[in-house]
């Protein structure tokens, strides 16, 4: 059982936001359904949607969100369905904003610290508010600044482990994978400053890595509350992605998997063995920035690197050839396509 805010799931699990499609509404109501908390990811939304032309990106991006949060209250009516919204999108205010008319239950902010995320919620007390950190110090600097300035503190924290998780991460590229980083111990560190500075008992959630039973046991074990996970849950029939996309991962090798800068400046973990091809995709097809997605980005202030959302999108629709697929530490473990059902049973059966 896990309890955020003003809602509880039968199961500690909270299902992973992975953007431009991957988790859509089907995958979020499908775990929803199952007892877990569903995120249906905002970054990307309108790519491959009925509602994007090519030339109105920011208007089909929330008519999208909430037609997929629509999507999920459809499959699991009573669920716990929430959103993953990242700070460094360009229109974080009017995701979060869809989010709330949507519907969406909880919202989960990462890739940025989210300080005016109760501002913007405000007039939604109801919503729970849970921010994604890989540090002590984040996440008392998220927490400070809420409760001083909003007399709000989070429902929840998310603890990523760079080593471990996918997509964009949360450090610098040269502290991932120095050995040094020990996600248990920040996690009881961060329940702990709560419970020193606010006596308050805040979930901390651990995120990345998680694969099967026994990650899920040992998260447990040391303190967490609950598990966050992504990668998983891509390998099963409910998710939102191309069958290609999916067989990406039944395909890949522990070697195949590794880091890279995202445009948006920050590293991200992939299966690396055709980054060259997603730069040269562009260079063919003179794919210019007109999407605009992120507030900061390389590729839209002078052409470096690569256009992410273009190259995600690609990849959701089928072409992992050159789009980007992005996938944590343990990707290389799929050995079938599943169903969310048979994860939960997997994870919390007798």
């Amino acid at each position: 059982m896990l309890r955020i805010g003003r809602y509880e799931v039968r199961y500690p699990l909270i299902q992973g936001g992975m953007g431009v499609r991957i988790s859509g509404g089907n995958l979020a109501g499908h775990v929803a359904k199952c007892g877990g908390v569903g995120l249906v990811a905002a970054a990307g939304i309108a790519m491959n949607s009925s509602f994007y032309n090519g030339r109105n990106y920011f208007q089909a991006e929330t008519a999208a969100f909430k037609e997929e949060l629509r999507k999920a209250y459809a499959i699991a009516p009573d669920g716990v369905i929430g959103v993953n919204v990242m700070v460094a999108l360009s229109d974080f205010e009017a995701l979060v904003k869809a989010a709330i008319e949507g519907g969406a239950k909880v919202i989960v902010c990462g890739a940025g610290l989210p300080l005016s995320l109760p501002e913007l919620t405000a007039h939604a007390p109801e919503v729970a508010l849970v921010p994604i950190a890989s540090s002590v110090r984040a996440a008392q600097l998220i927490a400070r600044t809420w409760e001083k300035r909003y007399q709000r503190l989070p429902d929840a924290v998310v603890i990523e482990d760079p080593d471990t998780a996918g997509g964009h991460l949360g450090e610098k590229l040269e502290n991932i994978g120095t050995g040094e980083y020990d996600q248990y111990a920040t996690i009881r560190a961060v329940k702990q400053f709560f419970r020193d500075e606010y006596a308050a008992e805040i979930p901390v959630i651990a995120a990345g890595g998680i694969w099967d039973r026994a990650d899920l046991e040992r998260a447990l074990s040391e303190g967490a509350d609950g598990v966050q996970m992504a990668s998983r849950f891509v390998v099963t029939e409910e998710c939102d992605a191309d069958p290609a996309f999916k067989q990406a991962y039944l395909n890949c090798k522990q070697e195949d998997i590794g880091l890279l800068m995202s445009p948006a400046g920050l590293p991200g973990r992939a299966i690396v063995a055709n980054t060259t091809a997603i730069r040269q995709y562009d260079l063919d097809h003179h794919t210019p920035c007109r999407m605009n997605c992120l507030k900061k980005c390389s590729y839209k202030e002078s052409g470096e690197r690569f256009c992410i959302v273009t190259a995600l999108d690609r990849a959701q629709r089928g072409d992992v050839e050159s789009g980007l697929v992005f996938c944590g530490t343990n990707a290389w473990k799929a050995e079938r396509i599943g169903t969310v059902q048979e994860v939960f049973d997997e994870l919390f059966g007798e």
